[in-house]
């Protein structure tokens, strides 16, 4: 055993190699309270994901729609997220989620309201995703960024891969409670459930110590000159710049198909209806939850760069096979496994990228990397057109064809991100 500080100062105790370590970094105050207002972000965020689709789906029977819905709500992170990451390094991290999440919480109401009141319209729902979709690019940014500022360097990769499993971990649960909510009670009732889950955010996040930015003794400069200096350390990085450029390829050709078309794939190809989709859904939940917790087991793993490729090529070999089963119960492990593989990808490359970036640049540099969301609006309505003329699984083909060759394709032409070790 050996001791080191941790950031508020206190002796820590580090276990050995080949001890485990899966829940380590729990040990530290400040990183306990972030990953509990976790579990009820994910939980809003996850019913409001089903409900949402299900609402567009059941309201028009459009493929194109609701994949649309889940485009819009990502829309914003094109030109609000690099904002965000700009103000994340000027102000108060945490007086910024607590209004944020207070916004959400707002927002959710007002819409359950729309909804039980049965004057809810198409139009309705698609403001309602532009407003959320501008909270979430603040949101993402903020909270991944705090991570790094309450758990030292050597608990890095297993406090992210923690905060994964937690996300995931609703994910396991809340979709299939949303299928069961709706079918019950209607989809009014998650909203109201989405809006409590956001004020008991705002009230844990109160005790948390988040320590001053790496900028907070820096004189001023314009939004806009801070923007493009991150613009540039990201241009200027080839490690950073190609985590980036490799991070787009599942945002735009995975998650809008695994996400956005699973009402439409549940409905068309696998005939089962909103009860189905929130297993389906839980379902892909799990298997991210036991990809991220098998890697927070394995904080000790060097070559980083070809983990995370490796997952990538496999999540998107796994959509191709998902996408072309017939039976609901196989198609549900293979999405399972799909996730996992997909997750494990997702939290590796986080890691890499927060491991390799300064304080002073890290709210920029996650917000670049985050503008992948903001792209993601080209795949919703790629693959909505694509089920619209097609079918849905020849949709969910393509877009595990595509991920595969782009990933192949990068891996070949950054060697630094192949051979990353870390």
């Amino acid at each position: 055993m050996k001791t080191s500080l941790n950031p508020t100062g206190s002796i820590a105790v580090q276990r050995r190699r080949f001890s485990i370590t899966t829940f380590s970094s729990l040990q530290y105050r400040d990183f306990r309270y972030l990953w509990g207002t976790t579990f009820f972000t994910a939980a809003g965020n996850w019913i409001q994901q089903i409900t949402l689709g299900w609402l567009v789906f059941h309201l028009t029977g459009s493929a194109f729609l609701t994949g649309a819905i889940s485009g819009v709500r990502a829309l914003p992170f094109l030109f609000a997220g690099p904002l965000a990451g700009v103000i994340a390094d000027r102000v108060n991290r945490k007086l910024l989620l607590i209004v944020n999440h207070a916004f959400l919480a707002a927002l959710g109401l007002a819409f359950a309201l729309l909804i039980a009141t049965d004057v809810v319209q198409i139009w309705h729902i698609f403001v309602f995703a532009f407003l959320s979709g501008i909270a979430w690019a603040f949101n993402n940014p903020v909270r991944q960024i705090l991570v790094p500022a309450l758990v030292p360097r050597h608990a890095l990769m297993n406090a992210i891969a923690l905060n994964s499993a937690a996300f995931n971990l609703t994910r396991m649960v809340g979709p299939a409670v949303g299928g069961l909510l709706i079918v019950a009670f209607g989809p009014a009732t998650n909203f109201f459930v989405q809006s409590i889950a956001y004020f008991v955010v705002t009230v844990l996040v109160l005790p948390i110590n988040i320590p001053a930015t790496g900028n907070s003794g820096a004189p001023r400069e314009s939004v806009l000159h801070d923007l493009g200096k991150g613009l540039r350390y990201v241009a200027h990085e080839p490690t950073t710049l190609a985590l980036v450029l490799v991070g787009l390829i599942p945002s735009i050709f995975m998650m809008p198909f695994t996400q956005g078309m699973m009402p439409v794939f549940a409905k068309e190809a696998l005939h089962v209806e909103a009860d189905g989709l929130g297993l389906l859904l839980a379902a892909a939940g799990s298997g991210a939850f036991v990809g991220t917790m098998a890697l927070a087991s394995l904080t000790n793993i060097s070559r980083k760069g070809s983990l995370l490729l490796t997952a990538a090529s496999l999540a998107g070999i796994g959509l191709m096979v998902f996408a072309v089963i017939p039976w609901f119960v196989l198609a549900a492990i293979v999405l399972a496994i799909q996730s996992g593989f997909q997750m494990v990808y997702n939290s590796t490359n986080n890691t890499i990228l927060q491991t390799i970036t300064p304080d002073e640049y890290r709210g920029r540099v996650m917000s670049i990397y985050m503008l992948d969301h903001g792209l993601a609006p080209l795949g919703a309505f790629v693959a909505g057109a694509v089920a619209e003329i097609a079918g849905v699984r020849f949709a969910m083909l393509v877009g595990g064809g595509v991920t595969l060759a782009l990933v192949l394709l990068l891996a070949t032409r950054f060697r630094e991100l192949r051979g990353f070790r870390g």
